[in-house]
């Protein structure tokens, strides 16, 4: 398997490169050459597996090459052995024809566990074959900086630094990072919003020069292996409802864009997906283009969702890439002149092309408390509000009641007490046993200004396990 960058003037990669890449030197974002598809027997042959075992089918094509089935069997069974769910992604009816797959069973209660488990032991494994040392630096709205530094954290090879925007998480978030005590673990409080985090790291992959010649590899959604891992939830909630036979539906709670883009992958590579629902909050760019082919930035705005609080979606490139027919050329000169006036809009077909798979709702914060109210009095279930983002989302934007909609839980609530709070839930929630003491624990965490030098500098100065790079 090769992989190709979205601008088109970057080499092509292995995995095992483009593991350790992330971003592409010419910007772009790596997306296979070549999508692996499946026929409908096959699909079908896969009901009943184990989760680990049915990742393996769905991933094998990428990574071949670059790790042994033996191996990456293994890394599969760790990554997902420690769930606290036996299903892993277990589905939950909440209406007619209408589920929430949990997603968040994972060691920090989110659906970026799926991921990022995975991530650091595919790097401990490569990183070690190859005797190299890397650093991460990552940007987290809430939930990506704690899956990451738990699924690093006993890497051998690897100095992890944590970009979030300082007193925009959650409680819960923000402990879940700054409680994992380690000399290769750094959380930095960014005084910004996401959207400043994330360009510092874009702009550090840009020009590594600070680091002075330790390679630095991305734990976003940017890394092709997070979008990888994804994909396979959404053969494994189809299998349970009948999938080849039928088709299935998701909404999905998307702000960076790589959770239903993994939605999207799965579709090309030969699942029935009749219909993708893009849920987000008031910073809704993404519901601005899918509605009404308008993508630009706009004033970012705090919400009971924070997740989502973010301006500019990194992986919609992956999508406008294949809507201009892979053109790396076309994609590359769009994507300046974003950078340039910081809107763009494609042409009516494309658009039109995106829209018979695509459907979108921005969810105010007084909708979303309604939603999680509304499911708990019928059900008795709690909804984090992202998920709870999803349900109105799939409500609203639903195609057919005959097929069945997905709606990804993407988080527990107990992340997220304020939302379920205002919502007049008045179900006491509790931290699983393993995080019970969590606001016990001791917190390490360096605030900055909101200054690339800055973050830099802390970065070359705090690396090798402490030793400045």
């Amino acid at each position: 398997m090769r992989y190709i960058s979205t601008r088109g003037n970057a080499p092509a990669l292995n995995f095992e490169d483009v593991l350790l890449a992330g971003l592409a030197s010419d910007g772009g974002l790596y997306v296979p050459e070549n999508l692996p598809r499946f026929t409908q027997e096959e699909i079908a042959s896969w009901a009943g597996l184990p989760y680990h075992e049915l990742a393996f089918r769905i991933m094998r094509p990428f990574v071949e090459g670059s790790i042994s089935d033996a191996d990456f069997k293994k890394i599969l069974e760790e990554t997902y052995g420690n769930f606290a769910h036996s299903a892993i992604a277990p589905l939950r009816q909440l209406n007619a024809n209408e589920w929430v797959m949990e997603l968040f069973h994972g060691p920090t209660l989110a659906f970026k566990d799926f991921a990022l488990q995975l991530l650091g032991r595919l790097l401990d494994h490569i990183l070690l074959k190859r005797g190299e040392r890397v650093v991460i630096i990552g940007a987290t709205s809430g939930d990506t900086g704690s899956a990451a530094i738990e699924g690093c954290r006993r890497c051998e090879n690897v100095d992890i630094f944590i970009l979030h925007p300082h007193q925009r998480v959650s409680e819960v978030q923000r402990r879940q990072m700054t409680t994992i005590l380690g000399e290769n673990i750094h959380n930095i409080a960014v005084e910004g919003n996401f959207d400043d985090c994330q360009e510092m790291v874009k702009a550090s992959f840009a020009d590594q020069s600070f680091l002075k010649g330790t390679r630095l590899v991305a734990v976003n959604s940017i890394n092709w292996a997070r979008i990888m891992a994804q994909i396979v939830y959404y053969f494994h909630a189809a299998l349970q409802l009948g999938a080849p036979a039928r088709s299935v539906a998701f909404s999905v709670p998307t702000g960076n864009f790589g959770d239903i883009f993994a939605g999207y992958l799965a579709r090309n590579m030969g699942l029935p997906v009749s219909q993708l629902v893009v849920a987000t909050n008031r910073n809704d760019i993404l519901h601005r283009f899918m509605s009404g082919n308008q993508y630009f930035k706009d004033t970012l705005h705090a919400s009971l969702s924070p997740s989502m609080d973010i301006m500019v979606s990194s992986n919609f490139e992956r999508l406008l890439f294949d809507l201009h027919g892979r053109n790396g050329a076309t994609l590359a000169e769009l994507m300046s002149t974003f950078k340039a006036t910081g809107k763009l809009s494609v042409e009516d077909d494309r658009w039109v092309e995106a829209r018979k798979l695509f459907d979108s709702l921005a969810v105010s914060d007084e909708d979303t408390c309604a939603t999680i109210a509304d499911v708990f009095k019928r059900t008795g279930e709690v909804l984090d509000p992202h998920t709870a983002i999803g349900v109105k989302a799939a409500r609203e934007c639903r195609r057919s009641l005959s097929t069945p909609m997905v709606i990804l839980g993407t988080a527990h609530p107990v992340k997220f007490p304020d939302a379920v709070e205002k919502a007049g839930v008045g179900k006491a929630l509790e931290l699983p046993a393993h995080l019970s003491d969590l606001f016990q624990r001791e917190e390490r965490c360096t605030v900055l200004p909101n200054a690339i030098e800055a973050v830099q500098s802390f970065v070359a100065q705090h690396g090798n396990r402490g030793k400045p790079l």
